[in-house]
């Protein structure tokens, strides 16, 4: 087998060639990458042209030190965190207390077991649970009774 000096030249060129077009592309596509990754994770437009010069000019290293320094969680995480994070405090919020001795209560108690003290009333046609306040019922039309405390 002969070993021809031209064709291995040929062949190194298109080497060189294809690796260099490999990796002109894996960087632009990196940079890419980094432009749609930093404007889903912030605002601050001085991060996002920092992030994206830090991996123009340093390539791989660039990624590495981007990688580590980005932050960890996307808008929108935190958005959904900040909305469960709201909805725990409202349902904490809305916990019922008895007005006598401040222990929790239940939203269909017509008594606190605690104290005793009357929390709703019940009307006397239909049985529903009224609130103290309230003169008629909803749910039946009939005037409401005053509650019986212990």
């Amino acid at each position: 087998m002969i070993f021809d000096p031209v064709f291995f030249s040929l062949l190194t060129w298109f080497l060189i060639g294809w690796g260099t077009t490999f990796l002109v592309v894996f960087w632009l596509s990196l940079m890419i990458w980094v432009i749609r990754d930093i404007r889903r994770r912030t605002r601050n437009t001085f991060v996002r042209f920092i992030s994206f010069l830090m991996v123009t000019l340093f390539f791989l290293p660039g990624l590495l030190i981007y990688l580590i320094l980005r932050p960890a969680h996307t808008l929108e995480e935190e958005y959904s965190q900040s909305l469960q994070e709201e909805s725990l405090l409202q349902s904490i919020e809305n916990v019922s207390l008895c007005p006598g001795c401040s222990r929790r209560v239940q939203d269909d108690w017509i008594a606190c077991p605690g104290c005793h003290n009357p929390l709703k009333k019940s009307c006397q046609k239909c049985g529903k649970a009224l609130e103290l306040p309230w003169k008629i019922c909803p749910f039946c039309g009939s005037l409401a009774t005053e509650p019986t405390g212990s």
